[in-house]
């Protein structure tokens, strides 16, 4: 995975010039403590915030999303909307889980507004213009471009668990939260989205491999 650029965040305001005293916070602290920070306005909370969930957060992009030139901007996009609704978390030890959804809507945003944009511009027969493609060893590569080529295809409520749990290894409860919505229908939507993807997939010389292990193990 590509490295989180170095210009993103601090998403705290600036140090205050003159003398007055500023609470620093204390290295190693507490996701309740990042909380606690957040709602007080202590100038490093946001800092501490990104430094510990930044890299979970992107990776939830990158996995929901594939290749996307916008993920690095999403990524802000999702620390903001955090910043901003912190107020709105009721238990600080909710706070990963929390994150992860945020990430994953903000996925769902971009991969409607995707949706939108092809069927304004293109006709049904053309194809969408390459994207910047994530960094990926060249022997993983064609079946990276090729999984998320067959995602594009399903549905955003279906695409979105399915990616979650088959290429970040979310534990199912770990997918219907992050999902926002109940375990029994996470469950009716990986079904269909299992069904879909082989389907589309089995025409995939890349993704054969895949394909063959899933029908093996039913």
């Amino acid at each position: 995975m590509s490295a989180l650029p170095s210009n993103l965040i601090p998403l705290h305001p600036e140090r205050p010039r003159g003398p007055s005293k500023v609470l620093e916070l204390p290295v190693g602290l507490s996701d309740a403590a990042i909380v606690a920070g957040l709602l007080a306005g202590q100038r490093d909370a946001g800092a501490a915030l990104f430094d510990r969930y930044g890299a979970l957060v992107h990776r939830v992009l990158v996995r929901v999303l594939g290749p996307d030139p916008e993920v690095h901007d999403l990524l802000q996009d999702v620390f903001v909307a955090a910043l901003a609704s912190i107020h709105r978390l009721e238990n600080a030890a909710a706070l990963r889980g929390w994150l992860t959804q945020i990430a994953v809507f903000t996925a769902r945003g971009r991969i409607r507004k995707r949706v939108r944009w092809r069927f304004l511009m293109f006709s049904p027969n053309d194809e969408m213009p390459e994207q910047e493609a994530i960094v990926a060893p060249a022997e993983i590569s064609e079946a990276l471009k090729k999984t998320y080529s067959v995602l594009n295809q399903l549905k955003p409520d279906e695409r979105i668990p399915f990616a979650l749990r088959f290429i970040d290894g979310m534990e199912l409860t770990e997918v219907a939260r992050a999902c926002g919505t109940s375990l029994a229908t996470i469950k009716r939507r990986l079904s269909r989205a299992q069904t879909r993807f082989v389907e589309l997939a089995e025409g995939e010389p890349a993704l054969r491999e895949w394909v063959e292990g899933r029908n093996d193990a039913h």
